[in-house]
């Protein structure tokens, strides 16, 4: 399993695009964007309205598999302010569920910061949280943390694109920068942005863990001059 420490904590960066967190027997998730497919209805994108419920399944069953007892959602988990109204009967219900097994904690993000998702689901919501020295927010800082300090967050829904066998191949990562994590959108119905983009340059050299099928991969990236680190088998397997 993959593994890496931040601030002191042990921490597992997962295939299915979540964090566990064994000390706190964790499950951190990053960009739910639920309720985005009837966000998009609205502007006449008529996209099959399954998005929430796929996402509440994948996260429900995460949370058995690992036996979390803690759940943090760190911001955008619905797509816009009016999305909680939305959710429909059965995803709603699957949250209810799955409130039952683990104590969820939102932090608020750019969509959803008048979504006041507690008046809807349970659980606690925040602007930020710090658990044992990890700071967890939705946008990551322009500045390093505190010596002794991590962070975790999400917002970039960040992916590593490369050239596979003559076709462009992405695929979700997490972004590890010193102390800083940057989690890969959860949510079923997300996009993301390239991993070599320029907003992440002030990271300096970086490193992307890749979520390909049931396996991770590491790649160093230079800001623009990414290159390979570190392989659990060949890349190729990347363009499957």
């Amino acid at each position: 399993m993959e593994s890496i420490s931040i601030a002191g904590q042990i921490l597992h960066p997962l295939a299915e695009r979540a964090l566990w967190w064994p000390a706190e027997q964790a499950l951190i998730v990053a960009d739910l964007h639920l309720e985005k497919a009837s966000a998009l209805a609205r502007t006449g994108q008529m996209l099959p309205p399954y998005d929430s419920i796929d996402t509440v399944g994948r996260l429900t069953a995460l949370a058995a598999h690992w036996d979390a007892r803690r759940i943090y959602a760190l911001g955008d988990s619905f797509h816009d302010d009016a999305g909680p109204q939305r959710l429909a009967d059965d995803a709603r219900d699957a949250m209810a569920q799955l409130a039952k097994r683990a104590h969820i904690y939102w932090v608020e993000g750019n969509h959803d910061a008048d979504a006041q998702i507690s008046d809807h689901l349970p659980g606690e919501v925040h602007g930020e949280m710090d658990v044992a020295g990890l700071k967890l927010v939705h946008i990551a800082g322009q500045a390093p943390p505190a010596p002794g300090c991590g962070e975790i967050s999400g917002h970039y829904h960040p992916k590593y694109r490369l050239r596979q066998r003559g076709q462009m191949v992405s695929r979700p990562c997490f972004i590890l920068a010193g102390q800083q994590l940057i989690l890969p959108a959860f949510g079923t119905l997300t996009g993301g942005l390239d991993a070599t983009a320029p907003p992440f340059d002030h990271f300096g050299p970086r490193e992307a863990l890749i979520c390909a099928g049931s396996s991770m991969y590491r790649f160093t990236i230079y800001p623009k001059a990414p290159r390979a680190r570190h392989y659990g088998r060949n890349a190729a397997v990347l363009a499957k």
